[in-house]
């Protein structure tokens, strides 16, 4: 009977774990454009705000999809991601006489997971650049619209509850000519464990313990 028992106990154990150990991808993460499929078509999941935390240009970016100005010498868009603009005109000048920031969010919600196995990893380019910043921890850089820089967060950048994920782009002042700005994001991988139900843990002792008592009445009786 020890031995039964013994073995019960671990199995539970192992089954609890390996329940709560299944990984799975971050809710929340979106490539920019993710989802739209013609021009000048709003991203809602990205907000737009300037360094102050206020909304600018509506607060959302246009998506630019298709060819055309600045697309080249941007990055050509794809069915992967599309370059964000603060306006629907992709090719809008902005910045002529000092330099512009644009803050591009992202908030995911980790809540019911276990922030100290998330991690994601992924690759941007911006014009002029940008920095992303992950809960106020930069994670990468990005120095020209032409090619794609990486970018990655391990397990102690992450939070639980609601995590921000920010892009702060700046685009250089310049008056001679055409001077637009815009964010290219695309996520290549990111996981994270669930947290187990708080229950979990007392459900399996009341079983063992009900268990437990059962047999040993049967025991006394016998």
């Amino acid at each position: 009977m020890k031995k039964f028992i013994s073995g019960l106990f671990t199995l539970c154990l192992f089954n609890l774990a390996i329940s709560t150990a299944n990984a799975s991808p971050i809710t929340g993460l979106f490539n920019t454009g993710a989802g739209i499929s013609t021009d000048q078509e709003t991203d809602t999941h990205y907000t737009l705000t300037d360094t102050g935390g206020n909304f600018i240009f509506g607060g959302f970016g246009a998506a630019a999809v298709g060819p055309g100005f600045p697309i080249t010498p941007w990055i050509a868009d794809n069915g992967t991601s599309h370059w964000l603009t603060p306006t629907a005109n992709r090719s809008q000048s902005f910045d002529t006489t000092q330099e512009g920031t644009y803050v591009w969010s992202l908030a995911f919600d980790l809540t019911g997971y276990n922030p100290t196995s998330a991690g994601f990893a992924g690759r941007f380019s911006a014009d002029n650049n940008a920095t992303a910043i992950l809960n106020g921890n930069v994670i990468g850089n990005a120095t020209d619209f032409t090619q794609w820089y990486s970018f990655a967060a391990t397990s102690n950048l992450f939070v639980s509850g609601i995590n921000k994920l920010e892009f702060v782009v700046t685009n250089l002042a310049y008056n001679e000519g055409a001077n637009p700005t815009g964010l290219r994001v695309e996520f290549t991988s990111s996981d994270i464990s669930s947290v187990p139900l708080p229950g979990a843990a007392w459900l399996f002792l009341s079983s063992l313990l009900g268990f437990l008592a059962i047999n040993r009445k049967k025991h006394i009786l016998i």
